[in-house]
């Protein structure tokens, strides 16, 4: 079994089909895995510039989060929670429980991946099917020598859609079909600690869309850091704007706010595929015919609780499927 992407998905399969005796290989392109629920670091400082935090309401993902407050590496966060909508400031009336990575967001997936076998800098740029069992070419050393049963795609739509073109037409139309957007992150850090009225607030009708204080979040240490998010649509109609000026008109927007980052030291990332979801809720793909799959959050709602709950359930889906098949 193979699955290209470390992601909170292409974990959280990992682990169940492990669980449910099969051999698993995952590949991913980055350095580490979580995908988007990520951390930047730095010398004395550190910042959550992926998803922000995550909810819980499924029983099995509840149960799964459970297991890792236990471990310790995620918790309950409590902010201050602010909106500003209309130019003007309120408090969040929301009593949703909140929860973050202990001590930064990435530690869910860090815990999961410590069971599991992954190789690292591996960019999958070709499958292939051939006598029934898939095969992989990576960007960075060429073909892959093991050959596997089944192949899970966790990886968003617009990846999946360029290796599946060419070996399975219905997966490239379902991909073509979700419109994914991206997202402008900037970190801000400062010196000293910034005096807000709130530690995170949602923002309406802006160029951004959300703001935090890194430092809020339990188990975080280190120089003082905010994330500001800008929203999806405005992030995509920008998508290939220059990072500095993308950046400056972020900042620009933040500082009407009340957060005048002309001190802090400024960090960029561009998330090209961020957000967006199918509209019906297909949960994975999964061709018994090919034995090709897909998972991740864009096919379960687009939520970290449902990238989980997607690669969980494609792997049950598997185990049942193969039952049938022996």
């Amino acid at each position: 079994m193979a699955i290209i992407g470390a992601g909170l998905a292409g974990l959280s399969c990992a682990t169940r089909l492990q669980t449910l005796g099969f051999q698993v290989q995952v590949y991913e392109k980055s350095r580490g895995p979580s995908g988007r629920m990520s951390t930047r670091h730095g010398e004395g400082w550190s910042a959550d510039h992926g998803a922000q935090y995550f909810t819980a309401r499924d029983p099995v993902f509840i149960e799964a989060l459970n297991t890792w407050i236990k471990a310790g590496v995620a918790a309950n966060w409590n902010p201050r929670l602010s909106v500003y909508e209309g130019g003007q400031w309120r408090e969040s009336n929301s009593t949703e429980h909140r929860y973050v990575g202990i001590p930064a967001m990435n530690a869910p997936g860090q815990y999961l991946a410590k069971t599991i076998s992954i190789e690292f800098n591996q960019t999958i740029d070709k499958i292939y099917q051939q006598d029934e069992k898939w095969f992989l070419h990576s960007l960075e050393n060429g073909d892959i020598t093991q050959s596997f049963d089944y192949l899970v795609l966790a990886i968003p739509a617009p990846q999946s859609r360029t290796l599946a073109k060419l070996v399975d037409h219905s997966i490239e139309a379902v991909c073509s079909s979700v419109k994914m957007q991206g997202c402008w992150t900037v970190m801000a850090r400062f010196s000293e600690k910034m005096h807000m009225p709130f530690d995170a607030a949602f923002i309406n009708n802006e160029i951004i869309s959300w703001i935090s204080r890194n430092h809020s979040k339990p188990g975080r240490t280190g120089q003082e850091t905010w994330t500001i998010h800008a929203t999806p649509l405005w992030s995509q109609q920008r998508i290939e704007l220059d990072r500095e000026d993308a950046g400056k008109l972020i900042l620009e927007s933040v500082k009407k706010l009340g957060l005048n980052c002309q001190n802090a030291e400024i960090s960029i990332h561009r998330w090209r595929y961020a957000s967006g979801a199918i509209n019906t809720e297909m949960g994975f793909i999964l061709h018994e015919d090919n034995k090709l799959s897909l998972c991740g959050d864009w096919l379960n709602g687009g939520r970290v609780e449902g990238a989980w709950l997607s690669g969980y359930q494609l792997a049950s889906a598997i185990h049942i499927s193969a039952a049938l098949n022996t």
